[in-house]
């Protein structure tokens, strides 16, 4: 796939992702900051995987989604964090091709597969209120697994295509990656071949893991919407739009800042906001997800608020019944 003229060239066999080397007074802070969000977003996630799993009134086709959600929340910020944090305390910038590689497959494919999930999610809410008579029949457990399998296989098929494809460059140039992961357009850009094809195949798997999802999450919760608007009550009208404002609020976050980013021209003066923005979907959106779902759904607060009691409980009836022997 590389050019056979880039002549005597060494191959590059590693990165330095610049990150946020040019911001070395707040490298502490910034260390700090990642560190407290990176802890958050994997008890957070944790805590409602455990929630959804072991309280019978949560296994609902909701709750499913949301477990998955969670889940790959935490597998999203295990890409990426942890080698910003040791760059941040260690000053070590550097990571292999390969390691590159890896970390731009995993992304890639959590992120894609997040797009799907979150498209699923809205046909369930959709289900829920614009078809509820027929909602048992439809999302039944075993269509609920065919859509949680689907949108995971989706993404790992497309990924690892590309990843194949993409790991025949060889990279000879510069091998300094204005980011703080390895992201693919820029990884395009080091290399020494013929690009053309594979930035032709990076813009349709972007357009088709974005456009459609986010195309049908528009559309659901339109009829949502108009739907909500034709109940008659207003704390019936309350009550709809409260099952769905959660997911809403995390499609809004997530997309916006995603499509924002790639669609934004690659200019040296817009880096510093394209940053900001991969930061909004690789670290705020893993981070608000379980905050959002927790403070704002009453079902995953009591189902939080009977599992805080039963801990409680535990230890003072063990201390009884030792007592009482």
């Amino acid at each position: 796939m590389a050019d056979t003229d880039w002549g005597n060239q060494t191959a590059v066999m590693e990165f330095i992702l610049l990150g946020f080397g040019d911001l070395p007074d707040l490298h502490i802070s910034l260390f700090l900051i990642f560190l407290v969000s990176y802890i958050a977003t994997v008890a957070g996630n944790t805590l409602i995987i455990v929630l959804v799993v072991t309280d019978r009134h949560l296994h609902t086709p909701m709750y499913f989604f949301l477990g998955n959600l969670s889940c790959l929340e935490i597998c999203y910020s295990s890409t990426i964090l942890p080698k910003v944090l040791a760059s941040l305390l260690t000053g070590d910038r550097t990571i292999s091709v390969n390691g590159c590689m890896t970390q731009l497959y995993f992304f890639a494919i959590l992120a894609a597969t997040e797009c799907y999930l979150l498209a699923v999610m809205s046909y369930d809410r959709y289900l829920a209120i614009c078809k509820p008579l027929r909602y048992s029949a439809l999302m039944n457990t075993r269509f609920c697994l065919q859509l949680a399998a689907g949108t995971w296989l989706n993404g790992c098929l497309a990924i690892t295509i590309f990843i194949l494809y993409m790991s025949q460059f060889i990279f000879c140039g510069p091998n300094e990656i204005h980011h703080f992961f390895c992201d693919p357009i820029t990884l395009i850009k080091l290399s020494c071949g013929d690009t053309r094809l594979i930035v032709v195949f990076d813009f349709i798997l972007a357009c088709v893991f974005t456009l459609p999802p986010f195309l049908l999450t528009l559309t659901s919760y339109a009829c949502i919407i108009i739907t909500i608007l034709r109940i008659p009550s207003t704390t019936g009208q309350q009550r709809a739009f409260s099952t769905c404002s959660s997911h809403l609020i995390v499609v809004t976050v997530f997309y916006g800042t995603l499509m924002s980013d790639y669609m934004l021209p690659p200019l040296d003066t817009l880096r510093g906001l394209k940053k900001v923005l991969s930061v909004c979907y690789t670290v705020l959106t893993p981070l608000v997800n379980p905050l959002i779902y927790s403070l704002r759904n009453r079902e995953v607060r009591e189902a939080l608020s009977k599992a805080v009691s039963q801990y409680v409980a535990f230890p003072k009836n063990c201390r009884d019944s030792s007592i009482i022997t």
